[in-house]
């Protein structure tokens, strides 16, 4: 895969915009260092990152042309704002023009922009990649969300999308309905872990009182028969 890549990087930074090739390269080395901190596969996670926004390059009227020419599903929303087609074109571009084929790398690719119900973990690296890598500057609580990325990716993930809702909403922009779907998955999947976490937690203290009466006991037990010995 190592060539591969080394392949769609050159081709990405002929194709791209030199601002749009720079936000590709820091999604890439953005969506590796999570894939470190999550134990994903480092070069699946970098590849995605490339090709990401490979369909970017293509301004809105044609990305919707040459969805409709391929066959690619529009949705209400992304008629009213075709600029979203670019991920679901991008998945087309790597799996047919870049030779894709892992359902992994083009699913991440296809929902990295409105995210989707029950996503995987690369869905989420790539997701979370792109709005955090060190390019972004513009976006609010970067910090904040930067830090969250690599201690709870899901609750980063909520964070990103409860953020661009609110965003749209005070825009008046175009909300798509898989971003709305997409969020409300993401609050069920933070809230099971936090109940997992909470459940754990809860047990840890009554394990440790367990052990401790009964290392306490054996204790006794031990003391009560040294008593009487002499010393040797």
């Amino acid at each position: 895969m190592y060539e591969s890549i080394i392949s769609v990087r050159k081709a990405m930074q002929k194709k791209l915009e030199p601002h749009r090739y720079e936000h590709t390269l820091g999604v890439a080395a953005t969506a590796q260092a999570l894939a470190m901190r999550y134990g994903y596969d480092l070069e699946k996670a970098e590849l995605a990152g490339l090709l990401h926004d490979c369909a970017k390059r293509f301004d809105a009227p044609t990305m919707l042309k040459k969805c409709e020419k391929r066959g690619i599903a529009v949705s209400e929303s992304e008629q009213n704002d075709p600029s979203l087609l670019h991920a679901k074109l991008g998945a087309w571009y790597a799996k047919h023009k870049y030779g894709v084929d892992d359902a992994e790398i083009l699913s991440a690719i296809a929902c990295h922009t409105t995210g989707k119900p029950n996503m995987s973990l690369l869905d989420k690296i790539i997701y979370v990649a792109d709005y955090i890598e060190p390019r972004r500057d513009r976006a609010p609580n970067l910090t904040e969300y930067r830090k969250l990325a690599f201690i709870d990716l899901d609750a980063a993930c909520l964070a990103i999308m409860e953020s661009i809702l609110s965003y749209l909403k005070s825009e008046g922009k175009t909300i798509d309905t898989m971003t709305v779907a997409a969020c409300v998955d993401m609050r069920r999947a933070v809230k099971e872990n936090k109940d997992i976490r909470r459940a754990e937690t809860s047990a840890v203290p009554e394990n440790k009182e367990e052990s401790t009466g009964e290392s306490g006991k054996r204790n006794r037990k031990t003391r009560s028969r040294s008593f009487g010995r002499k010393k040797g």
